[in-house]
């Protein structure tokens, strides 16, 4: 099982790999969870999927495994700017505006972690494994942009699961539910991250 960070200026080197992240995420989010969401030749992607972010594939023989979007909320692309920001912005119709319990940041030591998903195709003994080396991954990814904190939005259950990762996270907003599923913006300080 492998980890890579994916950006405009290194996808050359790693192949179709970008294309099959965005694919999986095609199955995660549009196929399995019914999100309407924009998509092109099999791929789900969206107006956050910028030179400025990086993209977080764990793959294994040749399928995405799992996957993180990272972007700076330093982010601007026409209007927009990061995903959490623009949905307290009042932007984004499918998430409501009271996301967050203070005003979205716009710092470079923070990033926002975005459509996070594991494939529903692993095997439960191979589940923990996979998320282990995500989040690894995701920790080695912001830190090496100069991240010192993450801002996501997460399934409500994430102070159980990230404690079982041996990770530690705040609550930045109230428990939402969002497309069916119940939802939290959540606050992760790296340099508290022993990963």
């Amino acid at each position: 099982m492998h980890a890579t960070t994916l950006s405009f200026g290194n996808m050359h080197i790693h192949g179709d790999l970008l294309v099959k992240l965005l694919k999986a995420r095609r199955q995660t989010f549009i196929v399995e969870r019914k999100w309407d969401l924009p998509e092109a030749e099999g791929m789900e992607y969206d107006q956050y999927d910028t030179p400025a972010s990086r993209w977080i594939a764990i793959h294994e023989d040749g399928e995405v495994l799992a996957g993180i979007r990272l972007t700076p909320t330093t982010a601007r692309c026409g209007m927009y700017s990061y995903m959490i920001r623009d949905a307290q912005k009042g932007m984004l119709e499918d998430i409501p505006d009271n996301l967050l319990n203070f005003e979205a940041p716009v710092d470079q030591k923070i990033w926002e972690s975005s459509r996070v998903f594991v494939s529903r195709d692993i095997p439960a003994d191979k589940r923990f494994q996979v998320q282990v080396q995500l989040m690894q991954e995701l920790i080695k990814a912001a830190r090496d942009q100069g991240a010192e904190q993450l801002l996501g939005m997460v399934p409500s259950l994430w102070p159980r699961w990230i404690r079982r990762l041996g990770l530690r996270a705040e609550p930045a907003g109230p428990v939402m539910e969002i497309e069916g599923m119940k939802v939290q913006v959540a606050m992760m300080d790296l340099n508290d991250a022993v990963h």
